[in-house]
């Protein structure tokens, strides 16, 4: 994959749905919940307004119908301004 966002967007990996509850029920696709944090994997430049505050590797919290979907390489991505991205998760 070779894909670079311009100026303030970012490409983000959602971290996987769950696929079963506490009880071991196992949900159907179509009833999982999206996933609201993942990992970028790229980022743009910034613009002379935007600073870029996130960086390739980073964990974030993003709003529920943050970004575009997308599907590359047989894998999903979402690709958002950094202004949809909530927070920074540090370890």
């Amino acid at each position: 994959m070779n894909v670079k966002p311009l100026s303030d967007r970012v490409l983000v990996k959602p971290n996987p749905a769950e696929e079963t509850t506490a009880a071991g029920l196992i949900i159907p696709d179509t009833a999982k919940e999206k996933p609201l944090a993942g990992k970028v994997v790229a980022a743009g430049p910034g613009t002379a307004e935007v600073k870029m505050e996130v960086k390739v590797g980073d964990e974030v919290l993003y709003g529920k119908y943050a970004g575009t979907e997308l599907h590359i390489d047989g894998e999903d991505y979402l690709i958002m301004k950094q202004q949809d991205i909530l927070a920074v998760v540090e370890k």
